[in-house]
């Protein structure tokens, strides 16, 4: 039953975190200064030299009310935005890129956010507990005060700030990576491969900088409190190798609290990473939020924020419903 309950609880969180994002994303576009279908007419009546007839101006914004859903009560509005977004998962055309379909432009750039998001947060997630559990295990040596110092330096930098450190250092000081991600369309080779990890290192590298800090700081304070428990005091005395102490004991009790955090931050984690892709011009959604904010295209900032809320919600999702593997206390209650 406490299983059950553990997983109902999450599953039910997880819900009503969508619901309450969904929400937000709908009222958040309305509340941008600028109005997409008179930007939209703008355009229009620049590109052909001349001003359009109020009848004629009327009937494009009629037609354009009706295709991004703007017609009718912000109630009505609502009510279809939710049909359209949970039903079907829809998003409509984008404005700013009209014809084509915000779904088909978040299916180009989804597995790029997501590819940097997942690999950067495992290295620096792995080797910053891994640097925390020396740190705390091994408090006083000389070797884990430095270790302990390096986090507390990377700890409060801002990530543009290591972004624009990264891009100074290896993009103009030593010019060994390229300042924006230039790849090519076409099918994935293995020299193609090359290019995107070769292209997409910056961004990734300070990604894995920005979350060093508090990974090994919060795995040191945990390590070290851990290691003064009494079953480790008990095991030292029975003469267990520290190795052993450290790995089997200290380090199986200390990484549940990590994944709880790992778990609590994937919100502010990809929202770094969205920032990053601005600086670094990635092709992700990060990009392409800026795009949808910029030009004041609704459809295609409803489906970015949109998806950003699901894939942060469902991660978050799956590392709860993976911790009762990690703790086993779960699925004996």
């Amino acid at each position: 039953m406490g299983l059950l309950h553990y997983l109902v609880s999450r599953i039910g969180s997880y819900l009503v975190v969508l619901f309450v994002g969904l929400t937000i994303t709908f009222f958040l576009p309305r509340l941008l200064p600028s109005d997409p279908i008179e930007n939209y007419i703008f355009q229009l009546e620049s590109q052909a030299g001349q001003t359009m007839s109020p009848e004629e101006v009327a009937s494009i914004r009629a037609t354009l009310q009706q295709l991004y859903g703007l017609e009718g009560s912000l109630f009505s509005q609502y009510a279809g935005y939710l049909e359209r977004v949970v039903l079907r998962f829809d998003f409509g055309p984008s404005l700013a890129n009209f014809p084509t379909p915000v779904n088909q432009l978040i299916r180009t750039a989804l597995p790029w956010t997501v590819g940097l998001v997942g690999i950067s947060v495992i290295i620096s997630w792995v080797i910053g507990n891994l640097v925390g559990l020396l740190a705390g295990f091994f408090h006083d040596q000389p070797v884990a005060t430095s270790l302990e110092v390096l986090g507390v330096i990377l700890y409060p930098i801002p990530a543009y700030i290591v972004a624009l450190v990264v891009i100074m250092l290896l993009a103009y000081v030593w010019p060994l990576f390229p300042l924006t991600t230039t790849i090519r369309p076409g099918p994935l080779t293995l020299d193609k491969m090359r290019i995107i990890l070769y292209n997409s290192f910056l961004p990734a590298l300070t990604m894995v900088i920005t979350r060093l800090g508090w990974n090994i700081l919060s795995m040191k304070a945990v390590s070290f409190a851990n290691k003064e428990e009494p079953y480790v005091t008990y095991a030292r005395l029975k003469g267990t190798p520290p190795l052993k102490i450290m790995t089997g004991y200290v380090a199986k009790n200390s990484i549940l609290p990590q994944i709880t955090r790992l778990s609590l931050s994937l919100g502010a984690i990809f929202g770094g990473a969205l920032l990053i892709e601005i600086l670094f011009s990635y092709p992700g959604l990060g990009l392409l939020m800026r795009t949808a904010a910029g030009s004041g295209d609704y459809n295609l900032l409803y489906g970015t924020i949109t998806i950003t809320i699901v894939a942060v919600a469902t991660a978050a999702l799956a590392i709860d419903l993976l911790y009762p593997l990690f703790d086993p206390r779960i699925r004996l209650r």
